[in-house]
């Protein structure tokens, strides 16, 4: 099989999406699907307003077509709604050609936070765009009820994994830092809600790792947190292995792919009961949740290290593709069923 991913998220960004869709294509390689990227890379590209390390492509309707046409792909999925996204849908719409999508963000509180604009106003328009094909793959239960209520239709789950050869407690290191250490792993942006975590009354350190167009203004108003930048690979994982509790602030993100590799770093972590969190430690294994974000995270220093890797051993990248091909093959029964009616 021959697969596009359409994205308007891709490298040199640093987040969940670009993660979830290069371990993606790592998994199904193994099964012999070849997957390729209609990315921003090869268009001219503009940064996207107020968050200038995120580049927008500047294409044009025949210019998708041809990438697409080129690849000649079995199936389309749609990962993202950016200008990509909406050509690649036009195209398949014209073309009768069955397609699934991915709803990864939030859009419309990203938006919300930047500007005035009405959450149902966004809501409306993505439920346009995600409804018009055969499937939409969310992260979690919690977050296809909400997008259900919404009026959100053919919902299907697909989970995510975490390399646990790479994210273990076997790579905790000494950091030199007073402890204990609390810390978020993210991008440095509005909506990851980091006041909530910096403004916390706690012992020891607040340690955040990670890039984004807030980090100038925290750093100066948050003097006694230490901010380490992005880090990739050993080093980061090293990071995750030798704090004591990750706390996730974010109130908004659709899963948190950083729960679970602190989860199999041995990090007990900390959440808002909220979309991601909810769904990963909402059974008390492995983190705590509280809508005191500092009790929860006091509280998840008693948490069992071994709970955490254990709650992430469920999560497998392998099982993950799969479920991902599952959710194709019957996008593609659904159509040709539609089409013999």
């Amino acid at each position: 099989m021959r697969l596009l991913v359409v994205t308007d998220a891709w490298k040199p960004q640093v987040n969940g999406v670009v993660h979830t869709l290069e371990k993606l294509a790592e998994s199904l390689a193994a099964t012999g699907v070849t997957a390729e990227f209609l990315t921003p890379q090869g268009f001219r590209t503009l940064p996207l307003p107020g968050y200038g390390e995120i580049r927008l492509a500047v294409a044009t309707p025949g210019s998708v077509a041809r990438q697409i046409m080129q690849a000649s792909p079995d199936h389309i999925h749609i990962a993202t709604e950016g200008p990509l996204g909406l050509l690649a849908r036009r195209f398949c719409l014209r073309r009768g050609q069955p397609f699934t999508t991915g709803y990864h963000t939030r859009f419309p509180e990203f938006l919300r936070a930047r500007l005035p604009i009405p959450e149902d106003w966004s809501y409306g328009w993505l439920r346009r765009f995600h409804n018009a094909g055969n499937g939409t793959l969310v992260a979690t239960p919690s977050l296809a009820r909400e997008l259900e209520a919404r009026g959100f239709t053919n919902l299907r789950l697909w989970s995510r994994g975490v390399d646990m050869a790479l994210f273990n407690p076997a790579r905790h290191t000494e950091l030199g830092l007073p402890g204990p250490i609390f810390l978020c792993v993210g991008r440095v942006a509005v909506e990851k809600n980091l006041p909530a975590f910096l403004d916390l009354d706690l012992p020891g350190t607040k340690l955040v790792v990670g890039d984004g167009p807030e980090l100038p203004r925290l750093k100066a108003r948050y003097p006694h947190a230490v901010f380490m930048g992005t880090r990739r690979g050993e080093e980061l994982a090293a990071i995750y292995a030798s704090a004591d509790v990750f706390v996730f602030p974010s109130r908004t993100d659709t899963f948190g792919n950083v729960i679970l590799e602190a989860l199999a770093s041995g990090t007990p972590v900390a959440a808002f009961p909220v979309t991601g969190p909810l769904d990963i430690v909402g059974d008390g294994e492995g983190g705590v949740l509280s809508q005191d974000l500092g009790q929860a995270a006091l509280a998840a220093l008693s948490v069992p290290r071994e709970a955490a890797v254990a709650k992430a051993g469920h999560y497998d990248w392998q099982a993950c593709a799969r479920q991902f091909l599952d959710h194709i093959h019957a996008a593609h029964r659904t159509n040709a069923g539609e089409k013999a009616a």
